[in-house]
């Protein structure tokens, strides 16, 4: 099953230019490098979507802390740990 996970933006590292960007995401605590070139309008503290380590789309905040308790509940979110 293809799945994506919400997380927060909590830094920008990289940008080729403002389109082709690499961010920081906090999963729950576990922190990931993301592509975001599918979101140029994300900034530091945004929601998003990740599928397959590239943001996806925006989310708000609560909907994305309900998916990410919804993932935990059933242990999605056991191999962000690996």
């Amino acid at each position: 099953m293809c799945l994506a996970i919400p997380g927060k933006i909590t830094g920008i590292e990289s940008a080729l230019d403002d389109t082709f960007r690499v961010g920081k995401v906090s999963f729950g605590g576990v922190t990931k490098e993301v592509n975001l070139a599918m979101v140029p309008e994300a900034n530091v503290g945004d929601y998003v979507m990740v599928h397959v380590g590239v943001a996806i789309s925006l989310v708000d905040e609560e909907e994305a802390l309900l998916t990410f308790s919804y993932l935990k509940q059933v242990g999605e979110l056991d191999e962000l740990n690996e």
